[in-house]
């Protein structure tokens, strides 16, 4: 949001006499949860959406009223995005690409200045003006909307990052080395359903779906 950076020049916290940014995360995961945090803890004013009413009760409640929670559809998706400093695109779909909520009219009718950061883009982004980039030039500017959509964006912090993600995924890579991917599979529902590929064969029914190909388990 920098203006040095082609943004609006907007200071998220705001200050005094001056309203603070208004940022909107689209995606109420554990991308979204943590990136509703960081914004409110700045100060920000932030919207968050997704599909699932549950799941914005509990952001709601978890989050102590600090942050404005929002059903996710059509209308209201288009009328916050565009009227926002900041969108935060933090929708995962296991094995699947990122439907592409944002469209380009959309991106169009943003303000001038204003930014797109796509977590998703590893999945393949959430807005149709999303393209990867890397860490050496993080952001491009189109349709006048400054967005960063840099694909492994942990790797900006690879220390801390690796450990973070040994500590999730050791217990797994034990057990699969204990009895074998198909022995793990079988008895952790986890292993199972995180399964791609298996001797030469989509397993991953949302991979075979995006690749358009019929899966197999190896189970049955």
């Amino acid at each position: 949001l920098q203006a040095r950076s082609g943004g609006r020049g907007v200071l998220l916290s705001g200050a005094s006499g001056v309203r603070p940014g208004k940022v909107v995360v689209v995606g109420g995961g554990i991308a979204g949860l943590n990136a509703c945090r960081v914004a409110a803890g700045v100060g920000a004013e932030v919207t968050i959406m997704d599909i699932n009413p549950i799941r914005l009760r509990y952001l709601s409640d978890l989050l102590g009223g600090r942050v404005t929670t929002v059903m996710s559809n059509r209308a209201t998706l288009d009328e916050e995005v565009t009227n926002c400093d900041l969108v935060i695109g933090a929708v995962l779909v296991p094995g699947a690409r990122t439907p592409r909520l944002i469209s380009a009219k959309m991106v169009a009718r943003m303000r001038r200045g204003a930014a797109i950061v796509d977590l998703s883009i590893d999945q393949g982004g959430i807005a149709e003006t999303s393209a990867p980039t890397t860490h050496a030039r993080p952001t491009f500017i189109r349709n006048g909307v400054v967005h960063y959509c840099v694909t492994n964006m942990p790797a900006m912090v690879p220390h801390t990052s690796t450990y973070a993600l040994t500590n999730a995924t050791l217990t797994y890579a034990l057990e699969i080395a204990d009895h074998g991917i198909l022995g793990a599979g079988l008895h952790n529902p986890a292993i199972r359903h995180g399964l791609n590929t298996f001797d030469g064969h989509v397993v991953h029914p949302a991979v075979a779906q995006a690749l358009k190909m019929k899966p197999h388990s190896p189970w049955e």
